[in-house]
């Protein structure tokens, strides 16, 4: 069964300690900007939404990727980027419709999450309210959230 994080807004107090986390893990240095998770704060509403790579079924990222340097490998259902592979054309950045690929300009490539390479990921590990988790999929949300997108990118609201 693939694992993915779930997040459960209402307990996220926008602290941002994932986003630390996860920087440090992945970049060696606390530095929000090089995150692989985001933590969005809305202050006239006072709500916090944390998003990551969804890892989805049939990535577009990877359908995007002219070099095929972007797969999901199973059964961990993690999405990955091969940095040997990877041009740096940002295709797959248009492509993803989250927003979770960025391009990394010290770099030259794109980076995304994967899931701490399998390991239980920094973010879910020094999240201090619990609102992020190492869960088994949760295929009717997923679901759920690709028609959301669809309809937006068709240019439609259902009611």
């Amino acid at each position: 069964m693939q694992k993915l994080i779930r997040i459960e807004p209402e307990k996220c107090i926008g602290c941002k300690t994932c986003e630390l986390a996860c920087s440090f893990k992945n970049t060696g240095e606390f530095a929000p900007a090089r995150t692989r998770i985001y933590n969005e704060i809305f202050m006239d509403e006072a709500k916090f939404i944390t998003v990551t790579c969804m890892q989805c079924d049939e990535p577009w990222c990877e359908k995007a990727c002219p070099k095929g340097a972007i797969s999901k490998e199973m059964p961990s259902g993690v999405v990955y980027v091969d940095e040997n592979r990877c041009v740096g054309c940002r295709t797959c950045v248009s492509a993803c419709p989250f927003g979770m690929i960025k391009y990394v300009a010290t770099t030259g490539k794109v980076d995304k999450c994967n899931l701490c390479n399998g390991d239980m990921p920094e973010c879910v590990a020094f999240c201090p309210t619990g609102c992020l988790t190492l869960d088994e999929e949760d295929k009717p949300l997923r679901q759920k959230i690709l028609r959301f997108v669809n309809t937006m990118k068709d240019g439609q609201m259902e009611a």
